[in-house]
């Protein structure tokens, strides 16, 4: 009977299972989950996609900074003034409509770029003389000047004036004279090597004299501004002469008026400290060229700034040389780079007005771009099979006027947006101008406009790897092995306060945790160093000595409070353990540092010392962090199969033992990530390090000194770069930098955690 009626049940529950309202039930599961299948999938291909698209957009911004230069022939015509006269100098117009044409007879040519056709005719107020010298004063004020056969200089501006008749622009050539058309005397007879610098309170003149070879004459005219005629009047208020050393071929004057320098075409330098002009001190004796080889100097200029001497050789090289600092504080002339153009002789070297840039000409017709600082071989084009000589390049550097050895102009539009950036200036070491030594820096603007760029994003990248690091050695231990008390020893209940509290934490804003380590903990820190440093004393011992005390009590009184509520008398203890490293501060401080242990690591140590610095972003940011790995951490080593736990407890292990031989290990996987996770986080944190770090390029691993950070860059300069310039492109650049540090760190992250899976994962 119960048989039967057992399987009229069964039959019952077959038919039901098998009805139309079974069928629907599971075309609708079978919906749901192709919904989800698909809304995983395109979700996961549309976060994949989103981070392609970003990457995309970076190197789009980036890839422009590693683009050559191009070049275009524009026009080319006869010589403006005719060829049989020799050029003394060419400049342009910024819009590559007018420019003008210096010859050695005294005139001035100003023409129309696109058909050379003459615009103007005009004769240098030369008073009776002709012109034996030739300098350029200033090539970015266009201030040029002539030494003259009678013994006086003439100091010209050259400029444009910019009308607009019938509504349509029209560029002219202007000419002014700063001190009249009298040329200034400054002896009786022809000047033949001359050197000027106009500043803004005086004017300071070098020259040598036909017959007077084996001397260098110095001047110094103060400037007197007229109140009533607004005209500069010249008084002389120093006047010198110094004994020339060698053959001079080319006399030279740097822009802050300190360093002056003659130089031979066999490559023979000698170098003059003009510091007190009064008292001019001779330094050395430098061979420019190497030795032994059949090798003369052709040409000679100033580079922007007119601290770089450019050397031009008979053999196709550009030597770069400025004067160097040693321990001493004394100067030497240095060979910085060299550029190897070809195996002709160099004709001219031309400068750009706004950046390091220079180009040249040679003896077979080529033109060739380069960037000093970068180091970049930009162009090479050739303009004429018969040669070229002198080259002019515009204002904003994107044209250039080169004349032919057959009397022909020619002009070029040059496209040359970012030669200053390099994988070498970028990543390597650089010599700037100024400095003692090659280095890495960061400092991307100036007042000046001959300012040299430093674009080296190693001190950038090592800063953010320096605060991930500090921070993670904060926060690692205090965050793991908190994790591994409240997963594994702490009591549910308690868990439940203990766990939320701990990620609540996550909520706090950086900016409030940064403006609070820049504002009060920096200081503090500064005020109570050997405090800080006794906490990592005085508190491990303290709750050693607190549980080695608590081990002692009656076992009555110690079961009184449950195992897992029993960290919670921990935090009177702790928080009495730091008030007692803090009180310790004064003492130790008077007591070993003598009073003052910031100026103790200074003087004494000899360890520099910044109120914002490392340690202060390593307590700060470490506190940061801690949520992140705790909470990661925490739920791995929680979620260790208890049947695991309690084998290991059944077969006598005791709990420590199981924690280490088998919740560990199955959790590792997980802690390895939450590790991870803390140090991506680090990596791209901002406003922490950007508050209270002291935003120091620095690479130095002292803990006391300063740092900036890539992510913190990008928030201090992006607001404030130009659109599409170099700097600006540089700091999508750091962007990308950070972006390949988080995938790479990730991909290793997640290949070490499967690793680790499998191997764990059979426990």
């Amino acid at each position: 009977m119960s048989t039967t009626r057992s399987s009229n049940a069964q039959a019952a529950l077959d038919k039901a299972l098998k009805g139309p309202l079974f069928d629907k039930r599971i075309k609708r599961r079978n919906l749901k989950d192709t919904i989800a299948a698909v809304g995983i999938t395109v979700g996961g291909i549309s976060v994949i996609f989103a981070v392609l698209l970003i990457m995309f957009f970076l190197v789009y911004v980036v890839g422009p900074l590693f683009i050559s230069a191009s070049v275009e022939k524009a026009n080319q015509y006869t010589v403006p003034g005719g060829a049989s006269e020799k050029t003394l100098y060419y400049a342009m117009d910024e819009y590559q409509e007018s420019a003008v044409r210096f010859s050695a007879s005294g005139k001035m040519f100003g023409f129309t770029v696109a058909t050379g056709e003459t615009t103007l005719v005009e004769d240098l107020p030369l008073g009776g003389q002709t012109i034996s010298s030739f300098n350029v004063v200033d090539e970015a004020k266009n201030i040029l000047a002539f030494g003259l056969s009678g013994g006086g200089v003439l100091v010209a501006k050259y400029g444009y004036k910019v009308t607009y008749p019938n509504d349509q622009r029209t560029i002219t050539p202007v000419m002014t004279y700063p001190y009249g058309e009298t040329p200034l005397v400054l002896g009786d007879s022809e000047i033949t090597h001359l050197a000027l610098r106009d500043k803004t309170s005086d004017l300071q003149i070098a020259y040598v004299q036909s017959g007077a070879s084996e001397s260098i004459e110095l001047k110094r005219f103060s400037k007197i501004e007229s109140m009533l005629t607004d005209g500069i009047t010249l008084e002389q208020d120093v006047a010198v002469s110094i004994q020339a050393k060698g053959q001079i071929d080319w006399l030279l004057l740097d822009g802050n008026m300190r360093n002056l320098y003659t130089v031979s075409k066999t490559g023979e330098a000698h170098y003059f400290n003009l510091r007190d002009l009064r008292n001019p001190e001779y330094i050395e004796q430098i061979d420019l060229l190497p030795a032994g080889q059949q090798e003369n100097v052709t040409t000679v200029r100033f580079l922007l700034g007119d601290y770089s001497l450019m050397v031009g050789t008979s053999q196709g090289q550009v030597m770069q040389w400025f004067p160097v600092r040693d321990a001493n504080n004394d100067y030497s002339l240095k060979n910085i780079r060299n550029f190897k153009v070809s195996e002709s002789p160099i004709e001219t070297i031309a400068i750009e007005k706004g950046r390091k840039g220079f180009a040249t000409t040679n003896a077979e017709g080529e033109l060739d771009l380069f960037h000093s600082t970068s180091e970049r071989h930009l162009y090479s084009e050739l303009v004429s099979s018969s040669g070229a000589g002198f080259v002019a390049i515009t204002p904003r550097a994107n044209g250039a006027l080169i004349e032919t050895a057959e009397g022909q102009l020619v002009q070029y539009h040059i496209e040359n947006e970012h030669p200053d950036v390099s994988m070498s200036n970028l990543w390597g070491k650089v010599w700037y101008e100024g400095y003692d030594e090659p280095t890495y820096t960061w400092q991307s603007s100036s007042a000046n406009s001959d300012f040299e760029p430093k674009f080296s994003l190693t001190p950038l990248t090592f800063g953010t790897l320096k605060a991930a690091l500090y921070s993670m050695l904060f926060a690692v231990p205090i965050a793991v092995l908190a994790a591994i008390f409240t997963a594994f020893f702490m009591d549910k209940q308690t868990r439940q306060w203990i766990k939320p509290s701990v990620e609540l934490i996550e909520a706090l804003p950086t900016v409030i945790l940064g403006f609070l380590a820049g504002l009060w903990l920096a200081p503090y820190m500064e005020a109570h160093l050997p405090g800080f440093f006794s906490l990592f004393i005085v508190v491990p011992i303290g709750i050693l000595l607190f549980g080695y005390g608590w081990s002692k009590l009656p076992e009555n009184l110690r079961h009184k409070v449950p195992v897992g509520k029993r960290a919670v008398l921990m935090i009177p203890v702790v928080l009495f353990l730091g008030w007692v490293a803090m009180t310790m501060s004064v003492p130790i401080e008077n007591a070993v540092f003598q009073g003052d242990m910031r100026q103790w690591l200074t003087v004494s140590a000899g360890i520099d010392f910044d109120q914002r610095n490392a340690m202060v972003i390593g307590f700060a940011m470490g506190f940061a962090l801690i949520p992140t790995i705790f909470s990661v951490a925490e739920d791995a080593i929680y979620n260790v199969p208890g049947y695991l736990v309690n084998a290991s407890l059944a077969l006598g292990a005791s709990g420590w033992q199981t924690l280490v031989g088998v919740v560990l290990p199955t959790a590792s996987p997980g802690i390895f990530s939450a590790i991870m996770l803390g140090f991506g986080r680090g990596v791209g944190e901002t406003m922490i390090v950007l508050m209270a770090s002291g935003n120091t390029p620095l690479m130095e691993t002292n803990l006391f000194e300063g740092l900036r950070t890539l992510s913190a860059n990008l928030a201090v300069e992006m607001a404030e770069t130009e659109v599409a310039s170099s700097h600006y492109r540089v700091l999508f650049l750091s962007g990308l930098v950070l972006f390949i540090f988080t995938f790479v760190f990730n991909t290793l992250a997640e290949v070490v955690r499967q690793r680790m899976r499998r191997k764990y994962g059979s426990l």
